[in-house]
């Protein structure tokens, strides 16, 4: 990519390993729904402004939820996806509203913790908590991403107990996770926040990263049930403990 189409003061070579870094965070979450976007924040934390950072990680991870979207939209549970919007409008309004107000800390400690429960505690069968909890889970994680950016494997924990199957968890998890990236950024420019700058660069990890989608769809394709139900679980746990130990200060 020209240096005259990135973002004054970042190098070409950077730009690259941001690329590739997509493509394969792509691949990875198209398989298994999540862990994708908590590894791409990261790599952005270090090249971002931190005024941007989870501005810049949202479009990234617009394009590559919208792609995996598009890719598995068969499998997408649409009653799902309204119950969450519905809940993310509102929790994005107010994430804006205090988006400088409350400590990360926090956050961080309701979010590790919601996940442990959601993968681990028994939920009871009760009439109506399902299409509830979906409002007021797509709410809370919408309020939340505005501070922390990856709430990923806070909806796929908010997601799992609904009995979807691998491929509908992945597929509506990431209808869920375009609808709630698409509100923050749109929040986020009513702000004022400027990062036009950065589109170009964009819109190359956006291309790499349907790549890395299309490569993932293939791989989740062929995983069997079980090796996917136990890999999810272990992968919200590690999240959710190392939440709660960057809560802690450690």
């Amino acid at each position: 990519m020209p240096e005259t189409l990135l973002p004054a003061g970042l190098s070409p070579a950077i730009a690259l390993l941001l690329v590739a870094f997509s493509f394969l965070t792509s691949a990875f979450t198209a398989a298994f729904g999540i862990g994708g976007g908590v590894a791409m924040l990261g790599a952005l934390a270090g090249t971002v402004p931190p005024a941007l950072v989870i501005a810049v990680h949202g479009l990234v991870q617009f394009g590559s939820n919208i792609g995996r979207t598009v890719v598995q939209r068969a499998h997408v549970a649409l009653p799902v996806i309204l119950r969450f919007t519905l809940g993310s409008v509102v929790g994005v309004a107010l994430g804006a509203w205090f988006v400088t107000a409350l400590p990360e800390r926090l956050l961080l400690l309701l979010l590790g913790g919601f996940i442990l429960a959601m993968t681990w505690v028994p939920k009871p069968r009760l009439p109506g908590l399902g299409a509830a909890g979906l409002v007021i889970g797509g709410a809370l994680a919408s309020f939340v991403t505005m501070f922390v950016g990856a709430t990923g494997p806070f909806v796929q924990a908010l997601l799992l107990p609904l009995g979807l199957d691998k491929r509908g968890l992945v597929a509506t998890h990431a209808a869920c996770q375009s609808i709630q990236h698409l509100l923050k950024v749109g929040a986020f420019g009513a702000l004022g926040l400027a990062f036009a700058d950065w589109l170009p660069l964009v819109a190359a990890m956006i291309a790499a990263g349907f790549a890395g989608t299309l490569l993932g769809t293939r791989l989740l394709e062929r995983m069997p049930e079980r090796w996917f139900q136990i890999a999810i679980r272990t992968i919200l746990t590690v999240v959710g403990l190392d939440l709660l130990r960057r809560a802690a200060g450690w």
